[in-house]
């Protein structure tokens, strides 16, 4: 909470500066330089940016980089604006530089985390390991007779076992219901396969376990599952239901054999 205050105070701050310096400048009994008062704004809001990011990023080199690179960004553009109050030409493009460079380096890191920034479990079974960082799986679930179908999902993991949400009314819940056995692979965003399978049975959550897994996905996806994905449940429920979460539990080899060969049965 000091942490979210601070920011916005911070923000407001530097938001202030840039917008009114004169207005800021009076208010703190400063003798008023319009740049120099622009530059302190830029500096604020990348303080500003830096300590929300902390709230939600769990990463320190992607949050620091972040920051750093909205108050850079302001500062080269306050000094393409006030070069009538001083300054050389070779700023703007000097601290642009510095900016891209911040940028490609922002994305680097990005890319070695999976794009995942958020706070991330560990895995206590082999199995899992491979899903820890992954930022989304296709989910493929089984009608009564066998038959496939797949979607992308996000996932977090959680020690022996991994969890994700829903529609009640989505097929795959409708799925579920009858037939828990499932497969997980990482993919892209689009559903594309990008590595092995796993086979696990999934169990639907209610309660104090539901709202954990709820947590766990939004701690790995601050803004996706934090903030968009809630809000399009609530906005959707009259048509899809209500949010369900599920578990999933990485079957042994024995179990998997046993329960392939059920499916096949079916589908025969």
């Amino acid at each position: 909470m000091t942490t979210a205050a601070v920011a916005i105070l911070t923000l407001v701050a530097g938001i202030w500066c840039l917008a009114a310096p004169d207005s800021f400048a009076r208010a703190v009994a400063f003798p008023p330089h319009e740049h120099f008062l622009h530059d302190v704004g830029a500096f604020q809001i990348g303080a500003g940016a830096t300590l929300l990011l902390a709230l939600v990023w769990a990463d320190a080199p992607a949050t620091a980089l972040a920051g750093f690179l909205v108050a850079n960004s302001i500062h080269a553009v306050n000094h393409a604006l006030d070069l009538a109050h001083g300054g050389r030409l070779s700023d703007p493009w000097l601290l642009g530089v510095v900016s891209a460079l911040t940028a490609a380096a922002l994305a680097l890191r990005l890319r070695q985390l999976g794009y995942v920034v958020g706070a991330v479990g560990t895995a206590t079974t082999p199995a899992l390991a491979p899903f820890v960082r992954q930022k989304t799986v296709l989910l493929t679930t089984y009608r009564a007779d066998g038959t496939p179908g797949a979607s992308p999902v996000s996932i977090a993991v959680d020690g022996q076992r991994a969890v994700f949400r829903s529609f009640e009314k989505a097929l795959k819940t409708r799925r579920l219901r009858r037939r828990p056995l499932v497969e997980v692979a990482p993919s892209t965003g689009r559903g594309q396969v990008t590595g092995p399978a796993i086979r696990a049975e999934a169990r639907r959550l209610e309660g104090a376990e539901a709202a954990r897994a709820a947590r766990l996905l939004a701690a790995k996806y601050p803004l996706l599952h934090g903030v968009l994905v809630p809000l399009a449940h609530r906005l959707l429920r009259h048509k899809t239901g209500r949010t369900v979460h599920f578990e999933l539990t990485p079957l042994p080899l024995s179990a998997v054999s046993e329960r392939t060969s059920d499916v096949e049965a079916q589908r025969a």
